[in-house]
């Protein structure tokens, strides 16, 4: 449920008493012909206009004493059709923001009590949806109130285990977190939301991207950023998915517990293989099962980073069994599994030859880009240029021996 381009205006018909008296009449639905006649009296009283009043439409203090009463009446999403439903809660906006500036304290205090409404109720799904979507757009871009009626959408799609519907993209949550004027505070706790909502919803992947914002937005001076580092390290390397760290290494939180056991494991699966993991494991005895981290899947992710390592320096050639057996400690038999689960992960291309016993490599990741990895791109590169300059020769004499031909 991304919004759209800019703020959307609801127009509403009528004038300013007809609209209250249809506000009024969706209140009342179910109520007997008494009891709905008691309860607009009060409201047709006040939107009179009697002698020594001004009309309603220029009386700007008696519409908001009207709306001011009328408000505490919705105590749910009524008894109409979503249709009806929606098209109230869109009026009863319309009036709040006609009335009152969107960063005033009467209309942050009117918007926060319908939310807690909306939230609070437990049926109609899709228009509750439809009515916060219809907010948030209504909403300008800066305003803080776009944050907490993100924040009831958000709760909703939690509550319903209903994440997906908000398709949300972390562009998006970029964009708004650089527009909304609220504090550095709030913004990392809209992150965590986030976090906490793709984690309930079992998206770990998903959490764990947004948890790099989180913990990027966190300042050296919360209490909350050395916890939520080890938790990200640690999610990062419990993952079986996660096979690149380097954005982790890009984080100032995480250069900051370089002191901390779990930097140290981190590194490794930076830079190093599988001996040095395991000389970590044997050095840190507890330390994988107190961060809920299966010795097992580590030691399957550092013999996948080590291949696409060895098949990123050897890019265009043919690596044989052995060679690959040799620097993951296993069997030559097991290569091939070896080969296959690295290709499925997505971190290396290639072709298996049993005949000739090898892996041809058309493509690798890799674990890192600095200057080492820029160097063997350079290499490559001038190798393309040189190829594909001997191939114009070679089209060029074709071509000049082909006029010879013809003349």
């Amino acid at each position: 449920m991304a919004d759209t381009p800019d703020s959307v205006s609801i127009f509403a018909e009528g004038t300013f008493e007809e609209q209250i008296l249809d506000l009024l009449s969706y209140l009342a639905k179910g109520r007997s012909d008494e009891e709905r006649a008691a309860f607009v009296a009060p409201f047709q009283n006040a939107l009179r206009s009697g002698e020594g009043k001004k009309p309603i439409e220029e009386d700007e203090l008696r519409r908001k004493l009207i709306l001011s009463k009328l408000l505490p009446e919705v105590k749910g999403l009524g008894d109409g059709s979503d249709k009806e439903t929606e098209g109230f809660f869109n009026l009863v906006f319309a009036h709040i923001f006609s009335l009152h500036p969107h960063d005033s304290s009467e209309a942050k205090r009117y918007i926060s009590a319908v939310l807690h409404i909306i939230s609070s109720s437990t049926d109609r799904v899709a228009a509750r949806y439809r009515i916060l979507s219809n907010l948030f757009n209504t909403i300008p871009r800066s305003s803080p109130l776009r944050l907490s009626v993100y924040q009831a959408i958000l709760q909703l799609a939690t509550t319903t285990s209903d994440v997906e519907v908000l398709e949300l993209k972390k562009i998006d949550v970029e964009r708004w977190l650089s527009e909304w004027d609220i504090p550095a505070e709030e913004k990392s706790a809209f992150l965590k939301s986030i976090v906490d909502a793709y984690a309930q919803a079992d998206q770990p992947t998903t959490s764990y991207d947004y948890s790099l914002s989180y913990v990027q937005s966190l300042p050296a001076s919360s209490a909350a950023r050395e916890p939520a580092t080890l938790e990200l390290i640690a999610t990062a390397l419990r993952l079986p998915t996660v096979f690149n760290f380097d954005p982790l290494f890009k984080l100032e939180a995480v250069l900051a517990v370089k002191d901390h056991e779990l930097f140290s494991l981190l590194h490794i699966f930076l830079n190093s293989g599988l001996p040095e993991f395991k000389a970590w494991e044997s050095s840190h005895p507890g330390a994988l099962e107190k961060y809920q981290i299966t010795p097992s899947e580590l030691e399957r992710k550092i013999r996948l980073l080590t291949l696409a390592s060895l098949a990123f320096r050897h890019v265009g050639q043919s690596l044989p069994y052995s060679r690959i057996a040799e620097a993951l400690q296993v069997d030559s038999s097991e290569v091939e599994k070896w080969v296959i689960d690295v290709i499925r992960a997505g971190l290396v291309w290639g072709k298996l030859s049993q005949t000739t016993q090898s892996l041809h490599i058309t493509r690798a990741t890799s674990r890192t880009f600095e200057r080492e990895q820029w160097q063997v791109l350079e290499k490559r590169l001038l190798a393309w240029k040189t190829g594909l300059a001997n191939i114009l020769d070679v089209v060029a004499n074709a071509k000049r021996q082909g006029g010879q031909v013809a003349a």
